[in-house]
């Protein structure tokens, strides 16, 4: 104990025989408390708001205290989910009034809290009418360079991005930050020309982008098409260079500038890809064919989607794929599942199939001596019964099928699960 912090008792003034008594503590003195630096309490939020869906721990954050507001803050905003077109207009007036009051001389790039923005979630966003669609466009337009470091861009496909929001976005700082893009509408611009179109210049300056998905919205295929009416290659053309493209979902599209332009790239980190076939349409009507031939090398997830609309119009697929996919690992079948051809040993592990059908089964037997691999098959359309459902109902029809399908595999080590990826009980 040091002198400075010692106390002493001392009797009154007036006492005759005074003394000075020492007082001693009786428990050790309490260590002072240690500062957490900010940055570890950032990652502590951080961990913690990992599972936090609805961002109900960062709002609550932000209120205990300035010192916690002024670390969440950040937190709150890295990740942002919006349903109403009220609430954008409302978080863009907030950026762009920060912006307004922005000034540089602390020398920190970009003002906040549109530099904390990554993740900017409108898949919620419902679609009420051209006006609705006109504002969010509007507002994209204005919103994109207010957000330098937006990594993950989610749209509602029912909106279609125009050219100048396209153009906004493929201009805006730190475009090199972007790394998945998912939902966006694709309408076929006027001009065939690749160069002409406004994805094609967006994806020229998204050298980071790792997932990208789009859904057609033009026409049905013509079968008049002829090579001079469809997109053309413009001379010299300068491939895209999209090496971390990854995952790639290209739906309901047949033919198109992007992707011819797609087609025409070496997409040599692409390992997973859904696309919607068009196996019954010859080259250049269809290009979905000749994207498998030509990426199909080095895919380990190949996925056959039709999208629904009224009416649906279901298309083959290619008899080749396990051909021209030598190291895919799963493979998700469209009606009408094509009568696959295999000559030599393939690595599949898990086929998906829209449903058991007794004509694809016989197809299947003669492959299986060819896949040692698989492990599973997936009924993407079937769910199993309920508990409680007789016995008779469990054998009857589809039902039925899928389990004569579990008994048949099953001597082969191979499961048959159903759209939730569920096995059979009992």
């Amino acid at each position: 104990m040091n002198a400075a912090d010692s106390i002493i008792l001392q009797p009154r003034p007036y006492e005759r025989l005074s003394g000075k008594l020492l007082l001693l503590p009786l428990l050790p003195p309490r260590q002072p408390t240690k500062h957490l630096p900010a940055e570890i309490w950032y990652h502590i939020f951080a961990l913690a708001l990992l599972d936090d869906e609805r961002n109900d721990l960062a709002r609550s954050l932000l209120l205990v205290c300035s010192f916690f507001k002024e670390i969440a803050s950040s937190l709150w905003y890295s990740k942002v989910s919006i349903t109403k077109i009220t609430t954008l207009e409302k978080f863009y007036k907030i950026l762009y009034d920060a912006d307004q009051k922005w000034d540089s001389i602390p020398r920190i790039p970009y003002s906040t809290p549109g530099r904390w923005v990554q993740i900017l979630n409108l898949s919620k966003l419902e679609f009420t009418g051209q006006a609705q669609a006109l504002l969010l466009d509007s507002l994209l337009t204005n919103l994109f360079p207010l957000v330098p470091f937006l990594a993950c861009l989610y749209i509602n496909p029912s909106f279609v991005i125009s050219r100048r929001a396209l153009d906004a976005l493929a201009s805006k700082d730190g475009i090199e930050n972007l790394r998945a893009l998912e939902g966006l509408s694709y309408l076929p611009p006027p001009s065939p020309l690749v160069e002409d179109d406004p994805f094609v210049r967006m994806l020229r300056r998204c050298t980071g982008l790792e997932v990208l998905d789009i859904v057609g919205q033009g026409s049905p295929p013509d079968l008049s098409f002829s090579i001079d009416d469809g997109p053309m290659l413009s001379q010299p053309f300068s491939p895209l260079d999209l090496p971390k493209l990854h995952t790639l979902h290209i739906l309901a599209m047949h033919s198109s500038p992007l992707l011819l332009a797609l087609l025409n790239s070496p997409l040599l980190g692409l390992r997973k890809l859904a696309i919607t076939p068009y196996h019954d349409l010859p080259y250049p009507t269809s290009l979905t064919s000749r994207f498998i031939e030509v990426h199909g090398d080095r895919l380990r997830s190949l996925a056959f989607l039709t999208l629904k609309s009224w009416p649906t119009r279901l298309r083959p697929s290619p008899h080749t794929i396990l051909h021209d996919c030598p190291v895919l690992r799963h493979l998700a079948l469209e009606r009408p599942v094509p009568a696959l051809i295999l000559q030599d040993q393939h690595p599949l592990e898990i086929l998906t199939i829209p449903r058991p059908d007794a004509e694809f089964w016989r197809v299947l037997q003669g492959l299986l001596p060819k896949l040692p691999k698989l492990t599973m098959i997936r009924m993407r359309d079937v769910r199993w019964v309920r508990e409680g459902i007789s016995s008779h109902a469990r054998n009857a029809g589809v039902q039925g099928e899928m389990r004569d399908w579990v008994r048949r595999l099953g001597k082969n080590g191979v499961l048959v699960v159903d759209a939730d990826w569920r096995g059979l009980r009992g």
